[in-house]
């Protein structure tokens, strides 16, 4: 397996913007949204199983899940959040690991997984960075990206572990106040240290 490097962070903290950073460095990026998104299209085991479970009037128009309506059942009903998350989160284990593996050719890959303590996957890899955000900024990001209300911002930050217990589990920490300049610098850093961390899990140097 290559040297696997776990970028996780709080809903809305800037994981996509971190991730798109490394990817800019060449650095093959596994994100577990968007296997997410891929393992529950319509047609697949996953999505006849929540189609199933939800009802029909859980689907768009043109048959498609409808993402908006399941965020809010899955975030004011607890029961359904897990039923959910115990449906997938395997599955997407599954396909993350398979991507994973088939990256033995680079220094290392950035698996982006925002429930990586929440689902004990820290086990996994190699290097767990977490992206350090304010709450407040989390809040403004949420509410203006999913077009939702500050109470339902609101559960969906709290249904996560706090902040303070994630950065417990932290390597490395990129601090996220918004600034582009800054968060460049502090990727281009991590990145020359993680090639370098490659080379001596494989005896290298």
């Amino acid at each position: 397996m290559p040297y696997v490097v776990a970028l996780s962070g709080g809903i809305a903290s800037g994981k996509s913007t971190i991730a798109n950073l490394f990817a800019k460095l060449g650095v093959p990026i596994i994100d577990a949204d968007i296997i997410a998104r891929q393992v529950v299209q319509s047609g697949t085991p996953a999505f006849n199983l929540i189609v199933k479970h939800f009802s029909q009037e859980i689907l768009l128009p043109n048959g498609e899940l409808d993402r908006s309506q399941l965020r809010d059942i899955i975030f004011n009903n607890d029961h359904e959040r897990l039923w959910l998350n115990s449906l997938l989160h395997p599955i997407i284990q599954q396909e993350a690991q398979h991507q994973i593996a088939m990256q033995q050719d680079a220094s290392y890959v950035i698996w982006v997984v925002p429930l990586l303590i929440e689902n004990n996957l820290h086990r996994l890899v190699d290097r767990v960075l977490v992206i350090d955000s304010p709450v407040e900024l989390q809040l403004e990001r949420l509410i203006q990206r999913d077009d939702i209300d500050e109470a339902l911002a609101q559960k969906m930050i709290q249904s996560q572990v706090s902040s303070l217990k994630r950065l417990l589990y932290a390597d490395d920490i990129i601090k996220n106040n918004g600034d582009l300049q800054s968060l460049t610098e502090q990727v281009n850093k991590l990145h020359h240290q993680y090639i370098n961390n490659n080379k001596h899990k494989n005896g290298l140097i």
